[in-house]
């Protein structure tokens, strides 16, 4: 069974702080996605499933675990972002598979900010 590593989530407030100041957003009637760079070559997950999109308990675990599924699948190819993910209301009915592939455009929405955020520091700098 795959556990996931104290290393690779985020677990302080001012962890979740910090992706909510400056992240890139991606967002879907399913999901919120907020990224950030944090200098580590890991990606983190923090997971924002709350109760008000989500009344019952087992629809809350079932987004949480397909998430944590999608995040494993595709961690190296977001190596060296906090993501913090949000779910939105339609989430609750949705589908697995559905999730699943809201997931994954996300996942690769994050990589295409941070090489967005990459070329403007060069840019800057």
């Amino acid at each position: 069974m795959y556990r996931l590593k104290k290393d690779h989530r985020l677990l302080s407030a001012a962890a979740f702080g910090r992706v909510f100041k400056k992240a890139a957003r991606s967002r879907d009637k399913w999901f919120t996605v907020l990224s950030r760079e944090n200098d580590l070559e890991i990606a983190r997950l923090g997971l924002a499933i709350s109760k008000k999109n989500c009344r019952q308990a087992t629809g809350r675990n079932r987004i949480k675990r397909i998430v944590r599924e999608s995040f494993r699948q595709h961690q190296a190819e977001i190596a060296g972002l906090d993501v913090v993910v949000i779910n939105q209301g339609a989430a609750a009915t949705a589908t697995n598979r559905a999730l699943f592939d809201s997931m994954a455009a996300h996942w690769q929405r994050c990589r295409e900010a941070r090489g967005e955020e990459a070329r403007e520091n060069e840019e800057d700098g």
